[in-house]
């Protein structure tokens, strides 16, 4: 497996914290506030592969490119980029050595803790 940093999704979601389209929730949300495959699968059917990639700040490159499992570290909900989504993928991908990713995703948190100060 060779997962690397999804470089669109990554300016997507800085163009979410810039756009304050944020949820600003705690570490342990994110479970509640993840997608379900429902979900996915709805937003997939209505906005294509493309859109539903951007949601991903991974990619997994062994992978068909439309195919869900191709995409790693979803940091939202299709709406708004969660503070607790994106501290789930920093942990993530630091445990599973992804430097680049957690690089990018440290950014991110570090955007969102002060966007709204």
């Amino acid at each position: 497996m060779t997962v690397k940093l999804n470089k669109p999704a990554f300016e997507h979601a800085k163009l979410l914290i810039d756009k304050r389209q944020t949820a600003l929730d705690d570490r342990d949300d994110w479970s509640e506030h993840a997608p379900s495959t429902d979900r996915e699968n709805d937003y997939l059917d209505k906005h294509g592969w493309d859109e539903y990639s951007q949601w991903y700040l991974g990619v997994d490159t062994e992978m068909d490119e439309e195919t869900k499992g191709r995409y790693k570290f979803p940091y939202g909900d299709f709406q708004r980029i969660h503070r607790c989504g994106v501290i789930s993928a920093e942990s993530r991908a630091a445990q599973q050595d992804y430097d680049d990713i957690t690089d990018a995703v440290a950014e991110l948190h570090k955007r969102l803790d002060g966007s709204h100060a």
